[in-house]
């Protein structure tokens, strides 16, 4: 079993707040797809890390993950590129964890 979290800005490069239907899509779509999803978006986490020029970024971001039986690598990265386009972001940290049910 895997659980595999999506990590979801709330803001766009420039600072826009992203419409919380965007967020409710997201739910919506792997809820339909995996049977359940759990998201966090209540509580949102700060990332900062170093541009490749040695600037500052930071960005607060959302969990959701959803727990799947098998791991399908290139569904999950088509799902990924779909969301970069959607939250318009060069990237986005899509994880697996392998996990044991207990």
């Amino acid at each position: 079993m895997h659980l595999v979290q999506l990590l979801l800005p709330l803001r766009d490069n420039d600072g826009v707040p992203f419409p919380r239907a965007d967020f409710e899509q997201v739910r919506v779509e792997l809820t339909e797809r995996y049977g359940g999803v759990t998201a966090y978006l209540r509580s949102p986490a700060s990332g900062v890390w170093r541009g490749e020029g040695g600037e500052e970024a930071r960005d607060e971001v959302v969990m959701v993950e959803v727990m799947v039986g098998k791991l399908q690598r290139r569904s999950w990265a088509e799902y990924r590129r779909v969301l970069e386009g959607r939250f318009r972001q060069a990237e986005l940290v899509v994880r697996a964890l392998r996990i044991d049910r207990l």
